[in-house]
């Protein structure tokens, strides 16, 4: 099929940073991208062919949109299934799969799936509700998760007294056991349907005490060789197992003891690959769009050491953003800045990141603390 140039139409469920980073590369290569986006000032508004504003959990609208393109996908997990399952049955390639992302957006489907096909996983309970947990009082500490709409640490929380139980919101949930674990890593898997498979190198991530969100992601990260190969083994594995088409997105624990441990996954471009756009031959919004049109995949090997941070807005700051630091940042070699175009700022958002790339990873690291305590997303 002819995807450049022609009246072959791609969607994208979602406009915000990753929707927009994708329409990167469709601009590239000329692919006629519409976005269905419930803001009206969604970041990728302005780099699509046709914006729609709509629900992406409404049944009606998603299918309508649907009913637009050839092959859709999404940047968020939070939309209407039942409206893809529909499409799809009519003729409209969905990617990823709706049966796929059907497991994938309820953390609840999502563990049990690693369960019952022997993937390694923390132990968990499962709850109807916040009633059916206190009855049965998981040991504490454990983490809490609500079985959907959490993203970005929203939905998630670790329980350490009665207390924080009392905060816990009803709905249902899991319960985890906390694993006291050494690092949390993470591999992306690119497939096609021709059976096409890349993967990217493993990356080290560390987050925030308090927002839950990832503050530095580290590629590669900086363990011994057999770790990397496990855990990109796993990653393949889950992949495979989800017969997932595009990206698949796999955060890991790995234990004090050098076990592996499947956090959670995402079916999309994800927060643990933004460095790639500077450190990689193909960064991962394009692997996505090859994937899910069925072109070869790039490479996904590393052109240099990349690190990643998240710009989030600072705490007690909400309005008009203001990127204070960026211009002392840009004066260092090899940074990078990517601004997601959120005009209003608040507590803990992710206004953008920065990479920075350097040959030698302990150079790049110095560099992003650096970085890090330089810049401030305040309010005006």
């Amino acid at each position: 099929m002819q995807y450049s140039s022609s009246s072959f139409k791609l969607g994208i469920l979602g406009g915000g940073q990753l929707g927009k980073m994708m329409t990167v590369h469709t601009r590239k290569m000329d692919i006629h991208t519409l976005i269905l986006d419930p803001s009206e000032s969604a970041p990728a508004r302005l780099s699509c062919n046709t914006f729609f504003q709509g629900d992406l959990l409404d049944y009606n609208t998603v299918y309508e949109f649907g009913k637009k393109v050839d092959v859709l996908t999404i940047e968020i997990e939070n939309v209407n299934v039942a409206a893809l399952e529909q499409l799809e049955r009519e003729g409209v390639k969905v990617y990823p799969k709706p049966k796929s992302l059907n497991i994938i957006r309820n953390k609840v489907r999502q563990k049990t799936f690693y369960e019952q096909h022997e993937l390694p996983t923390a132990p968990f309970q499962k709850f109807t509700d916040k009633d059916e947990l206190v009855k049965n009082s998981p040991a504490l500490p454990f983490v809490w998760k609500s079985a959907e709409f959490g993203y970005d640490g929203k939905g998630v929380q670790v329980v350490r007294n009665e207390q924080d139980i009392a905060q816990i919101p009803d709905g249902p949930c899991l319960a985890e056991e906390l694993i006291d674990f050494e690092k949390e890593i993470a591999v992306i898997v690119a497939r096609n349907s021709q059976g096409e498979v890349k993967t990217y190198p493993l990356v080290a991530m560390d987050f925030h005490p308090t927002a839950n969100l990832v503050e530095y992601v580290v590629s590669p990260a900086p363990l011994e060789n057999a770790i990397h190969q496990k855990a990109e083994q796993l990653a393949l594995e889950v992949a495979e197992k989800m017969d997932i088409i595009g990206l698949l997105a796999v955060e890991m624990f790995l234990t004090k003891s050098g076990d592996i441990l499947i956090n959670e996954v995402a079916p999309r471009p994800h927060n643990s690959g933004h460095q790639t756009i500077e450190s990689n031959y193909t960064d991962q919004f394009e692997q996505h769009i090859r994937a899910i049109l069925d072109l070869p995949l790039g490479s996904s090997a590393s052109k240099c050491c990349g690190i990643m941070i998240n710009l989030i807005g600072e705490a007690n700051h909400t309005g008009p953003v203001v990127y204070q630091g960026l211009r002392e940042a840009l004066a260092i070699e090899g940074v990078y800045a990517h601004i997601y175009g959120k005009a209003e700022t608040r507590p803990f958002r992710k206004m953008g990141h920065m990479t920075i790339v350097d040959a030698d990873l302990e150079k790049a690291y110095k560099k992003a603390k650096q970085i890090k305590s330089m810049i401030k997303v305040i309010s005006a």
